[in-house]
């Protein structure tokens, strides 16, 4: 999977959407409710720095398979969504399953 430009955006989408979930679903209430800011100091580090490598790996994969603007911009509008990076997965996936079943072997 990490041996391709999409088998590396995908592996980062997926820990860039994890991280962005904790910081929503765990660390923020723990900051606003528990009053523990230092939740949110640490994932939030970690998913600034998961979001700049997923618009690197963004990039890489949309020079390698020429992909359109439209196709990079819902890449990237999915990053801002709670969940986006694992439907956009989700559409990756079901778009390489479709191409392998319509080559020949």
């Amino acid at each position: 999977m990490l041996k391709t430009a999409l088998g590396r955006f995908r592996a980062v989408a997926f820990w860039e959407g994890m991280s962005f979930l904790v910081l929503l679903l765990i660390a923020m209430p723990l900051k606003y409710v528990m009053h523990l800011p230092q939740g949110v100091r640490v994932v939030g580090m970690a998913h600034g720095l998961l979001f700049m490598a997923y618009l690197y790996t963004l990039m890489m994969a949309a020079i390698e398979y020429r992909w359109g603007v439209k196709r990079i911009a819902v890449a990237f509008a999915a990053s801002l969504v709670p969940g986006g990076t694992f439907w956009l997965d989700a559409q990756l996936r079901g778009e390489a399953r479709a191409l392998e079943t319509a080559q020949p072997r």
